[in-house]
């Protein structure tokens, strides 16, 4: 399995590990969970897929890429990946076998922002102002089946925004983050909360098994059911990545925060319980679903 790891601020193991250790080969061991996220395109179909990456967003992508490229031989892909320089390009050589392989198939565009490029176009940041030329330059928007998103959240929201003015419809657009740069969350406190404030009866469901307990409204979901439920599934805690993804089935929860879940999971009553508060009495939530 090929990973990638840099360090972000606040990360805590992510920059531990990235500074403090060189993982060695056949002996170096590191568990992860298992695949649990939507940010996966359908093989069943042709088509053709926009990826836009920054610095390690470029992991998803360069498996997307592999996966549609190799699936069906009417399949195209275009990558806009942006970096500061040549040498802080993650898995370049992937990438040039990749186009070795694919020629016809495969546009790949390197965009560095410190380190002039032949073409201005592929010189600066891939801000929303330079990946709408990109897009104009390269890309027929109406031919495009699916677009793809993966990097800081700045990025991901100016190209969303990109999109949708030009007339991209929303499920066509799916996107991971990374890293959410923006301020934090700031929970709601509610005076003498920690024993007589607002409370609620939130039951979790997870393999198979149901737990309830009376959790404070002023504590996350996750936070507060962990307590009862130390096995529940999470990572980053930080809105991006989805794996404390769950299905509200009873009651009502406040989700502050969301980079992760695409608007129809949204729709259908999926929040990320890292960033939902009990907002009724009773609440139930399923990790299951």
């Amino acid at each position: 399995m090929t990973g990638s790891a840099r360090t972000c601020p606040n990360f805590l193991f992510q920059t531990c590990y990235v500074q403090n250790n060189e993982p060695q080969i056949g002996r170096d061991t590191v568990e992860v969970l298992a695949p649990t996220g939507a940010f996966t395109p359908d093989l069943t179909t042709s088509g053709h897929h926009i990826l836009v990456a920054a610095g390690s967003g470029i992991t998803p992508m360069l498996s997307i890429a592999e996966s549609v490229l190799a699936a069906d031989e009417a399949s195209r892909v275009t990558l806009f990946y942006g970096n500061r320089r040549t040498d802080t390009v993650m898995f370049a050589d992937e990438l040039a076998d990749l186009k070795d392989l694919y020629p016809a198939r495969f546009q790949l565009a390197h965009v560095l922002s410190r380190e002039p490029r032949e073409a201005e176009l592929f010189s600066g940041r891939l801000d929303a102002d330079r990946l709408a030329a990109l897009i104009d330059g390269l890309v027929d928007v109406g031919t495009a089946d699916h677009w793809w998103l993966c990097g800081p959240h700045g990025m991901v929201t100016g190209a969303r925004q990109v999109l949708a003015g030009l007339g991209v419809p929303e499920d066509r657009v799916h996107q991971e983050l990374f890293f959410a740069d923006d301020e934090p969350i700031t929970p709601v406190h509610h005076q003498d909360a920690a024993a007589e404030g607002p409370v609620s009866q939130v039951t979790v469901i997870l393999d198979g098994r149901t737990a309830t307990a009376t959790l404070p409204q002023d504590r996350t979901v996750l936070d507060g059911a962990q307590r009862t439920r130390p096995d529940l599934p999470f990572a980053c805690k930080g809105r991006v990545c989805g794996t404390c993804r769950a299905l509200v089935t009873h009651g009502k929860a406040d989700m502050r925060r969301n980079f992760a879940l695409e608007p129809a999971e949204v729709d259908a009553g999926y929040v990320l319980t890292c960033q939902s508060f009990p907002a009724s009495d009773a609440l139930t939530v399923d990790y299951d679903s």
